[in-house]
């Protein structure tokens, strides 16, 4: 069984029953764009009555280049994402790359993310699963969704249930991914409350610019897709104006964009009950 999700603290909206939603910016750029983004998400939020959950990488460590942006200083945006908490009460989450990461964010945040990359990685689940936070782990792009059982189990034996799963593509080839929509509920039937990440998914890696190429177009329809087949969660990385954003422009879904998907989803959620 799924952990209770008002065990996140500050979360609201639960007695609605809608899918939970994890937003914000790819990475914390500064104080000022990171208000105004949870200000407008908490607006939609509020009126739509999704439990939210802002979203914002304090370090972005998976860069393609080394000239490649990569944060403002750890201290300063942490100090930025408890800033969020506390203004508008709501809930944080964060990735976090190593163990020793995994203390320092807990003090700022309530949900700690493992990246895709490193959902591998034991002593990085452990130290996550020690803070007593809730845990966020990203499919890899190289797994299956039956094998994330070992990740989430990394988690449990470590002594915290409350663990997420969510899928964000698979690998099809060099520079493509694709959504295998069979790992939601297979993710769902290992115990785990199950995420759709659905910009990161649209993702072009590893294309010979240096810089990682997207498909924001198709957001909506992943988003859609997501919940028609039962995803409890949707992750969706957002800014006002992504062409100028520091990290993963081609990837993220204007803000002004994000009402009418959501709007939709609910939709097709209330209509699959």
């Amino acid at each position: 069984m799924a952990f209770p999700l008002n065990q996140i603290p500050k979360i609201k909206h639960l007695d609605t029953g809608h899918f939970f939603l994890l937003a914000g910016p790819c990475a914390i750029e500064g104080e000022k764009m990171a208000l105004d983004i949870a200000e407008a998400i908490v607006k939609i939020t509020d009126e739509l009555r999704i439990p939210y959950i802002f979203k914002g990488s304090y370090r972005k460590a998976n860069r393609s280049r080394l000239d490649s942006f990569t944060g403002i200083g750890d201290e300063k945006a942490l100090q930025i994402l408890a800033k969020v908490g506390r203004t508008f009460d709501i809930p944080v989450v964060t990735d976090i790359h190593t163990a020793e990461e995994a203390a320092i964010a807990a003090e700022y945040v309530d949900v700690l993310q493992i990246p895709a990359f490193l959902c591998r990685q034991t002593d990085l689940l452990v130290a996550a699963a020690q803070t007593g936070k809730v845990v966020n782990i990203k499919k890899g792009q190289f797994l299956s969704g039956a094998s994330m059982q070992f990740a989430l189990k990394k988690v449990t034996d470590s002594g915290n249930s409350q663990v997420m799963l969510t899928e964000r593509g698979s690998m099809f080839g060099y520079q493509d991914l694709v959504v295998d929509y069979r790992n939601i509920p297979i993710m769902k039937n290992l115990g785990a409350h199950v995420v759709m990440d659905c910009t990161h998914s649209l993702q072009r890696p590893n294309q010979t610019s240096g810089v990682t190429g997207g498909n924001p177009a198709m957001i909506a329809t992943i988003a859609k897709a997501a919940i028609a087949t039962g995803a409890d969660g949707l992750f969706i990385e957002t800014h006002p104006k992504p062409s100028i954003a520091l990290s993963d422009g081609a990837n993220m879904l204007p803000l002004n964009e994000l009402q009418h998907i959501l709007e939709i989803c609910v939709k097709i959620q209330n209509a699959s009950l």
